[in-house]
């Protein structure tokens, strides 16, 4: 059996967290912290902090250790193209939308994929941010064989704000 012909990876596996290069900490924390609303578990001076939703050890690490005001990679170069944060419902999509929108956050799309609604975005360091719900996967949309037929098309943003908490 070769390489690309190896048994699947197991059905539970999860990618767990993301370190994020920066230029700023303090600059990361206010968009992450400030603008999405995740909390500030261990900051070590200006070189690093990990931040998480619901009190987990870290979702995601931003640090400087080979970043201090440094700038984003020219276009064209490979390395991350966005993280993906996963909402429990879409409600709270909607109060992510809210919060980029009071915060002057410009969204760079926002696609319903059939099987999920997201919301596509840059932080202060120009990674690429993806907020996004799913939806229940026996409502996702499925060809003839069964298998997955995923399209993109524009998110309805008004409709997303209605279910809104407040």
């Amino acid at each position: 059996m070769t390489a690309m012909e190896s048994a699947p990876i197991a059905a539970g596996t999860r990618i767990g967290h993301v370190h994020l290069k920066v230029a700023n900490i303090d600059r990361a924390l206010k968009f992450y912290c400030g603008v999405l609303g995740f909390e500030l578990i261990q900051k070590m001076g200006n070189q690093a902090a990990f931040i998480s939703a619901g009190g987990y050890h870290h979702h995601i690490g931003l640090n400087t250790w080979e970043s201090a005001g440094g700038s984003p990679p020219p276009p064209g170069t490979t390395g991350l193209y966005h993280l993906a944060i996963l909402y429990p419902t879409r409600a709270d999509l909607a109060d992510a939308l809210k919060r980029l929108a009071a915060n002057g956050i410009r969204l760079d799309g926002a696609s319903d994929h059939g099987v999920s609604e997201a919301l596509y975005l840059r932080d202060p360091d120009e990674n690429g941010v993806e907020l996004y719900v799913d939806r229940p996967q026996d409502q996702w949309p499925r060809n003839q064989d069964g298998s997955l037929a995923m399209v993109t098309r524009r998110l309805d943003l008004e409709d997303l704000l209605r279910s809104a908490k407040n």
